[in-house]
């Protein structure tokens, strides 16, 4: 059954941009022209410099509505605690390395998510002008989005890469290559959820005098990169957290 291009492009309805500590209001009002053109609307600000503003207004140049619902949060987190898939868009790479994809596989994994389920919801995430994402916000994230650019002069502004992943995002949409719910298995497992998993792995391998709290080196980043690749269901999260469980249960039993 043929799926009308409507249905295809509902799916982007499911996108969210969310932007960090963005300094110029400038780029957010480009930013939400750059998301309306391609049918985006989905728009969060993480602690913004300077917002509202006239020139954000200004540069929006008739996407206003998309600036009238953004969101304005104070941390990353709360940004995307309702997201089943979050991609960190990087301009560099990192010497603990992130699973990794440009902008045209970044949309096509994004579309495969959303038709996949219709619970889910994906975050493309941008950061500051000068400096982008620190790691620690590239921990909440599943995937380091890179946009290939000239290695001699590779200064790309956030509003064009807004633009290029939203023009990208769009034309897998219309691909129509993932059929919507066709691959509809376990419902995937929100960012909230995975964050109260990671929270109690520390809290159990501190315990378990495992992980020393005052020199973790990378432990808690490599279990993050491990979980971000396999993608855990809410069932197996379930179990994950169960063995936790008994485990802290047995060890304050010997220690009692």
């Amino acid at each position: 059954m043929n799926e009308s291009t409507d249905n295809r492009l509902g799916l982007l309805d499911r996108m969210r941009v969310v932007m960090v500590e963005t300094s110029h209001p400038g780029n957010i009002g480009a930013a939400a022209r750059a998301m309306k053109t391609m049918g985006l609307a989905d728009l969060w600000l993480v602690a913004p410099r300077d917002y509202p503003s006239a020139e954000a207004t200004a540069r929006a140049s008739g996407a206003d509505d998309v600036l009238a619902r953004a969101r304005v949060v104070d941390t990353l987190s709360e940004a995307l605690a309702d997201c089943t898939l979050v991609f960190g868009a990087s301009a560099r790479l990192r010497s603990l390395r992130w699973p990794q994809a440009d902008a045209r596989e970044s949309a096509e994994q994004a579309v495969a998510e959303l038709a996949a389920a219709p619970q889910a919801r994906v975050a493309l995430v941008f950061g500051r002008e000068r400096t982008g994402l620190s790691n620690e916000e590239l921990d909440l994230c599943h995937r380091l989005l890179h946009i290939p650019s000239n290695p001699q002069y590779s200064s790309l502004n956030v509003a064009m890469a807004v633009q290029i992943v939203s023009y990208e995002l769009r034309m897998a949409a219309l691909d129509g290559r993932h059929r919507i719910g066709e691959e509809l298995g376990e419902q995937p497992v929100e960012q909230a959820e995975m964050e109260r998993l990671y929270a109690h792995f520390e809290e159990a391998l501190i315990e378990l005098d495992f992980l020393d709290p005052d020199n973790p080196k990378h432990l808690m980043r490599r279990l993050r990169r491990l979980f971000n690749r396999i993608r855990p269901t809410r069932n197996e999260v379930n179990i994950l957290r169960g063995i936790l469980s008994a485990a802290q249960k047995c060890c304050r039993g010997r220690n009692g």
